[in-house]
């Protein structure tokens, strides 16, 4: 009997801790999820809002408002040209790979809206990789050489990972090509 009782605890406490290990994340109360739309923006209205927004799945990651925060600052500095808010959303590597004027060169036209985190995944050696989906507009002279439009639906994994103590978005992975498509 003695055995019994000794079996049916454990058995009760690994339950216990099995269902804390492996119940869902909840999600943060801050974080408001939208549903993706299929919906276009209008041509005269591209590249649609520069907020920053969340699937469900995306806001139920634990880390949902820092990948979040991050990214709006990131689109921000794009939108407003702030070099030196952009060098504070990307690594250091990042930095050092694209100077002031190369990157002032290179956004001078960009203007990126309609961005939706899809979805938020571990990446090995405690990264995170973030799946967006966002619309730019710029000159077509400022174009991709191989997708010359004045607007361009771009779907990418961004890898993050910690500098500084805090999340950055790291370098593209040699060999990656976002998915992308003229509006």
């Amino acid at each position: 009997m003695p055995v019994l009782i000794v079996v049916v605890s454990l058995t009760v406490g690994g339950g216990l801790l099995a269902r804390e290990l492996y119940q869902p994340p909840m999600a943060d109360e801050d974080v408001r999820p939208t549903r993706p739309t299929t919906a276009a923006v209008p041509a005269g209205r591209q590249p649609g809002p520069g907020r920053v927004e969340l699937t469900t799945d995306a806001a139920a990651h634990p880390q949902a408002e820092p990948v979040r925060a991050l990214l709006q600052a990131h689109f921000d500095a794009i939108n407003r040209r702030d070099y030196d808010q952009w060098a504070g959303t990307v690594v250091t590597a990042r930095v050092q790979a694209q100077p002031r004027q190369e990157w002032l060169a290179n956004y001078r036209s960009t203007r990126d809206g309609s961005i939706l985190v899809y979805r938020i995944e571990a990446a090995p050696g405690q990264r995170l990789t973030a799946l967006i989906g966002f619309t730019s507009t710029q000159h077509v002279a400022d174009a991709p050489p191989d997708l010359p439009r004045d607007c361009i639906r771009w779907r990418l994994a961004l890898p993050l990972t910690q500098e500084y103590g805090e999340w950055r978005i790291d370098t593209i992975p040699a060999g990656s090509t976002p998915e992308r498509e003229p509006c």
